[in-house]
């Protein structure tokens, strides 16, 4: 029979050490959030609930079929892809419903679904109505 202290030793021989672990993944983390952040000046539009979610998209009219997510953050990560986009003159636009549902059904590099289709062609066509 192996002691506890002899089963934690070859746990952490076989899987690693879980503080060495735990720190690749936070560098991690921290790299996928700043690649993240570069993206957002590229964006199209960036939708938000006032207070918890952003979500930013970037459509290219004739290169790409759906708009994409190309960063998405609640809370605090919100706050911060909105003070990008302002930093950017990045559109904010105020839509609790469809930046709820983007949040919750798309991950970052995804196309929006098909369902949302119609409610984000208008924002963006309202975008483009703008610039104009």
């Amino acid at each position: 029979m192996m002691t506890k202290e002899e089963i934690k030793e070859e746990m952490k021989q076989t899987e690693g050490n879980p503080q060495i672990k735990s720190k690749i993944k936070q560098k991690q983390r921290e790299i996928a959030m700043r690649r993240m952040m570069h993206e957002v000046p590229k964006a199209t539009v960036v939708v938000t609930n006032p207070t918890h979610f952003a979500v930013a998209l970037k459509y290219e009219r004739g290169q790409s079929g759906a708009p994409k997510v190309i960063a998405k953050g609640s809370d605090f990560l919100a706050l911060k892809i909105k003070e990008v986009a302002n930093k950017s003159n990045v559109p904010i636009i105020e839509n609790k419903e469809v930046a709820r549902n983007l949040y919750y059904k798309c991950e970052i590099n995804d196309e929006i679904p098909v369902e949302l289709y119609q409610v984000v062609a208008e924002i963006i066509a309202y975008i483009y109505s703008l610039k104009k």
